[in-house]
Parts: structure tokens; C-alpha cells; sequence
């Protein structure tokens, strides 16, 4: 299948490791050009760059969520380089501080939750609307958010990074009528437990294990698997669907 992504311009924000990682290449492989983000890991971005073929086919530019003018300044190294971004595949999160199994709810501090709704929400909002214009203005674009299965499952601790993460659905279905004229479409992808480099360093074998046996599929799903998914949302194949929420979980 033609997915239409030769020379297309791909911008996959926190690019350097587990799911953006796998993003990345798997849009270099079908040979789009990939503007790839980093935090502080400069050196592991330069790799990357190397590897999807150089200065011509990839650039790595620094985006942090908690920097105000970060995703403007990304946006515009990408711009300079390339014209515009055709795909925005917006993958950066901050997980913020875990809250205590004796801590409640209601006593999280105000600038803590504020925190992790402004890293996980509003970074990737103005992401999106800085790139929309010139998807507009060429009468194609693809826009790939990606959430959490906590988003829709829950987690005990995690109540304000899923409803952060929740929060991207109903901007897609938002956005996806807004922007669904000028030939953009716009959907978000809810990864179930993945087998990250943080994720196996985490979790111990014992608990990954009941989590595989809690899958319908028996297996957890690898970085590559998420990405297959990110890659067909984001492509010309991917005619008309829009404003969905897509699961890759097996089946959770």
C-alpha cells in the first residue's frame, strides 16, 4: 500500500525514545521527512538524524512542554528547513510526580495539577494551531495526538494526567469538524501498556507478566505496533477517518 508520505513533512514531538522513537523511523521509512523533537537529550537526537539519512531528510529541533514560546520556536526551525508541516504527530507528555498511596486527591497542590494539565494539554494545543495554517492553506494535513489508556481506563494516583490525556479526545472531534473541510484530519491514538525502554524498566517481569495475562491478544504491545498505527492515522491512506480514538492495547 502507497501511503503518500514521500517527501511529506512529519513533526513527531518527544522523538527520542519508546513510541516517538519508533514513530520517527517508521515515517522515515516511508520516505517522509522527519522533524524530530527532544528535551535534553541533544546527542541521542543527533543519533537519530544520522541514522534516517542526515540534514536532508531529518532535523531535530529541542521542544519542551513547561517552556512558554517552545512549541513556537520548534515550529518555526521546522518552517525554515521545509516550508510547513504536513503531519503533526504530537506524542510529548510529562507524567508529572506520582501521587503517594497515603496522599489524597484532594490534597494535590493547586501549581502541581496545574502543572501536569498545561505540559500534557496546552503545549500540544498550541502545537496544533501553529502548524494548521499551512495544512489549511495546501488543502491537505494529517494531525495524530497521542493519549493514554489512562485516559479512558483510569488509574488511581493518575487522575489529572488522564483527564489531561482524556482532554485530546475531544479536541480531535473538535478539531476534526473545524478543520475537516480544508482536507485535514485529525484523530488521537490511546496506546495501552507498551514495551518502552521505561516501561521494562519499571515494571517487574511479575507484573508485566499479569498484565499480558489480562490481554486478549496475551501479549503487550512494542513501540513498532503503536507506530504502525500513528503512520497510517497520519498518512494519504487514511482517506477519511477523523475524529476517532483509536485503542492499540490488544483488546484491553
Amino acid at each position: 500500500m502507497d501511503l503518500g508520505l514521500a517527501d511529506r513533512v512529519v513533526l513527531v514531538t518527544g522523538a527520542t525514545r519508546g513510541i516517538g522513537l519508533a514513530t520517527a523511523r517508521a515515517f522515515a521509512a516511508e520516505g517522509a521527512r522527519v522533524a524530530l523533537t527532544y528535551h535534553e537529550d541533544r546527542e541521542g537526537a543527533d543519533r537519530l538524524v544520522a541514522e534516517l539519512g542526515g540534514s536532508e531528510r531529518a532535523l531535530a529541533v529541542r521542544y519542551a512542554l513547561d517552556e512558554p514560546g517552545s512549541p513556537e520556536a520548534a515550529v518555526a526551525d521546522v518552517a525554515r528547513r521545509w516550508g510547513g508541516v504536513d503531519v503533526l504527530v504530537a506524542n510529548a507528555y510529562r507524567r508529572g510526580p506520582r501521587r503517594g498511596p497515603t496522599v489524597r486527591f484532594e490534597d494535590v497542590p493547586a501549581d502541581q495539577w496545574r502543572a501536569t494539565l498545561d505540559d500534557n494539554l496546552a503545549g500540544t494545543v498550541r502545537t496544533a494551531q501553529l502548524v494548521l495554517g499551512h495544512m489549511r492553506a495546501q488543502g491537505w494535513g494529517r494531525v495524530v495526538l497521542v493519549s493514554s489508556h489512562i485516559a479512558t481506563h483510569g488509574r488511581r494516583g493518575q487522575e489529572v494526567y488522564g483527564a489531561a490525556k482524556a482532554a485530546l479526545h475531544g479536541l480531535a472531534r473538535s478539531l476534526s469538524w473545524e478543520a475537516g473541510p480544508d482536507g485535514v484530519l485529525v484523530n488521537t491514538v490511546a496506546p495501552g501498556l507498551t514495551l518502552t525502554e521505561g516501561v521494562l524498566g519499571a515494571l517487574p517481569p511479575a507484573l508485566r507478566e499479569q498484565e499480558r495475562e489480562r490481554t486478549p491478544t496475551a501479549r503487550l504491545s512494542e513501540p513498532d505496533a503503536v507506530a504502525a498505527a500513528l503512520v497510517f492515522l497520519g498518512s494519504a491512506a487514511n482517506t477519511n477517518i477523523s475524529g476517532q480514538l483509536l485503542h492499540v492495547d490488544g483488546g484491553r
